[in-house]
């Protein structure tokens, strides 16, 4: 687990506490983040002092994640080759872990800090809040079409204060309007009169049929390749793309569709070498995985992951995986790649707090939480366990004795059958999420928890994310 002063996250760094942070009592208003956590003029913090509707982040458990997947990405392993033979320099993945699912650039420097080779964001204006925060490499899964963007990465690679920005194009259309967006920005001049401004590398996108972004066939995806070694500007750095988009399950059907494009993906890099189109300087990178897949990313393509190129053309595979930091007990925890015996087992980091603010009728408990607080895109919240009147050991809920049927914007409807039927005004429930990426962004900041299973959880941090 993180040392005391890891789990503190933002704890330091937030001013005044206000009306902007939902997630701390009124009587914090005007005491800094760190006053308050540390507990000045009386004790710190725990679980019963905070307001509800909450969400809180597990220390205990983000640490836990963030150093099982480390270690799975060094000891990765593909599952078509024979590792042994392959030589001491091909081995494991890299890591680029998508920011975009906290937004919480002290969740990705502690990823960073464990190893990650990367930070991986969707839109522009993400690459410009991971640039800001100094992370040194950023993948952007996506096209950089923003003007100003460039030019902001332009400085920043000029500075030094960035090392490498990558963009994805799934299009010679996309590839157009990226080299026009870079002219237009004046990277040259924003790196300083003289010295240049190095290429934007840029990513081939490969999709498939019906599935999202990406090239819809290796043949289009070559083409992209061959735009943009001609586009100036512009620089060929790899091949990428999202498995997710083309499965939703880990049915035997939907891991073969995952597996059989991840060959396609793999052979469309041995064509761009083939073709001398990759001439960059490092090593090629070959980007793909989700947070439901990775350990078929491993097992296609682990192999080719030898960043030095002591086995073979140098190639680093890099993995996305961003959802795991948090995990969830929801979509995530139902398709991890540790329910197929292939990944490392993650525990989920993030938790509603609700309280019960009327039974009307027998059967029904009303919460106070809501769309406004909780996830639902991928599932609705789950009742685990009632601290009655707030405070207390955690008693579980025993399975099927309290459903959620539905939320509203600032209510949710809690079904009740029975031991639960016992449940009052004023208990708050623990509730377990479905899609870390959508809980997240409704909160400004989260108080961390040093373990949300303990009989009185203590307030040992504070995550600010950025969000706009």
């Amino acid at each position: 687990m993180d040392g005391p002063h890891e789990q503190r996250f933002d704890a330091d760094a937030v001013g005044a506490l206000g009306p902007w942070a939902k997630a701390v009592p009124v009587s914090a208003w005007g005491t800094t983040g760190a006053d308050w956590v540390d507990g000045t003029g009386g004790r710190p913090p725990t679980l019963a002092d905070l307001p509800t509707p909450v969400l809180t982040l597990d220390a205990g458990a983000v640490a836990e994640n963030t150093a099982a997947m480390a270690a799975w990405a060094r000891t990765a392993r593909s599952a078509t080759s024979d590792r042994a033979a392959a030589g001491p320099g091909v081995r494991g993945v890299d890591l680029a872990p998508h920011g975009k699912t906290s937004m919480a650039p002290a969740l990705w420097r502690t990823q960073l800090a464990a190893g990650a080779w990367a930070v991986t964001v969707a839109t522009p204006w993400q690459l410009a809040v991971a640039l800001d925060a100094g992370v040194p490499r950023v993948l952007v899964a996506g096209p950089l079409l923003d003007a100003r963007v460039h030019a902001l990465a332009a400085r920043a690679l000029a500075d030094g204060s960035a090392e490498r920005v990558l963009a994805w194009a799934d299009g010679v259309d996309v590839v157009t309007a990226t080299a026009q967006a870079r002219a237009r920005s004046g990277a040259d001049a924003e790196a300083g009169e003289g010295t240049g401004s190095p290429p934007l590398d840029v990513l081939v996108e490969l999709g498939a049929p019906g599935a999202r972004t990406g090239a819809r066939s290796a043949e289009a995806a070559l083409a992209v390749a061959r735009a943009v070694v001609a586009a100036p500007g512009l620089r060929l750095a790899g091949v990428a793309g999202y498995e997710g988009a083309l499965a939703h399950d880990a049915s035997p059907r939907s891991l073969e569709v995952v597996r059989a494009w991840l060959r396609v993906l793999r052979d469309l890099h041995g064509r761009l070498l083939a073709e001398g189109l990759l001439t960059g300087p490092g090593a090629a990178v070959v980007s793909a995985g989700g947070s439901a897949y990775f350990d078929l990313v491993a097992e296609e393509l682990a192999d080719l992951h030898d960043p030095r190129g002591e086995a073979g053309p140098a190639t680093r595979v890099v993995v996305r995986a961003g959802a795991s930091v948090a995990h969830d007990d929801g979509f995530y925890a139902g398709i991890t790649p540790a329910t197929r015996g292939a990944g490392p087992a993650l525990r989920a980091g993030l938790h509603g707090w609700a309280r019960v603010i009327s039974r009307p009728e027998p059967g029904l408990a009303l919460l106070d939480a809501g769309k406004r607080d909780l996830p639902v895109d991928e599932g609705l919240p789950v009742a685990q366990a009632v601290r009655r009147g707030g405070r207390g050991p955690a008693v579980p809920v025993e399975p099927g004795t309290a459903t959620t049927t539905a939320l509203n914007d600032q209510h949710l409807f809690l079904r009740l059958s029975g031991a639960a039927q016992h449940l009052a005004v004023g208990d708050v429930v623990r509730l377990g999420l479905s899609h870390p990426c959508t809980a997240f962004d409704r909160w400004a900041l989260l108080p961390v928890l040093d373990d949300a299973r303990a009989d009185e959880p203590r307030v040992v941090g504070l995550l600010r994310t950025v969000f706009g």
